[in-house]
């Protein structure tokens, strides 16, 4: 498994107990679906290494997990390694939700201005995440907030938008 077929599911960031036990930071939107988890991939040096869960415990995003025959000494070098799972297992999205992966390459329909160009990247910034939309080798930066996104159509692979007053003009 490679980590283009995963998605980061979160991080280990401590030992817990004397048992081999560690805490998983879930960097999810809804923690509470991964509380039947039997097995994740963990980055390691030698790359995705596969670990089976014996227990996992989650409170709010932070999970206690127990893994199958693995030490205390163990569990401690794990302190800091990235969690992946595969594709197949993100949940699927409806409405104007989307996985910002799943997005690369749609087209984007402003209500003003039409076909404002494709996106090519998802710029995640702490206070607010933008699609990075390509037209005509210029740039377009739109933030990623539900009063700008009007419909997303996953069949014809579209963002409907309606961008605030003037923004696209100061690229274009």
């Amino acid at each position: 498994m490679t980590k283009e077929e995963c998605y980061q599911l979160g991080k280990i960031t401590k030992p817990f107990g004397y048992k081999g036990q560690v805490v998983f930071f879930l960097d999810v939107d809804t923690p509470d679906d991964y509380d039947g988890l039997d097995a994740v991939f963990v980055e390691q040096k030698a790359g995705l290494v596969p670990y089976f869960i014996k227990d996992i415990n989650i409170n709010g995003n932070k999970a206690i997990v127990t893994f199958e025959d693995i030490d205390a000494d163990e569990a401690r070098s794990m302190v800091g390694c990235n969690l992946f799972l595969p594709l197949e297992m993100l949940p699927k999205l409806t409405g104007n939700r989307f996985y910002y992966h799943e997005i690369i390459g749609w087209s984007v329909i402003d209500s003003e201005k039409g076909d404002i160009g494709t996106i090519a990247s998802v710029i995640d910034y702490p206070a607010q995440a933008l699609f990075q939309i390509i037209k005509n080798d210029k740039e377009i930066l739109i933030p990623i907030i539900d009063q700008v996104i009007d419909k997303v159509d996953r069949e014809k692979k579209t963002i409907h938008i309606t961008a605030p007053n003037g923004l696209i003009d100061l690229y274009l």
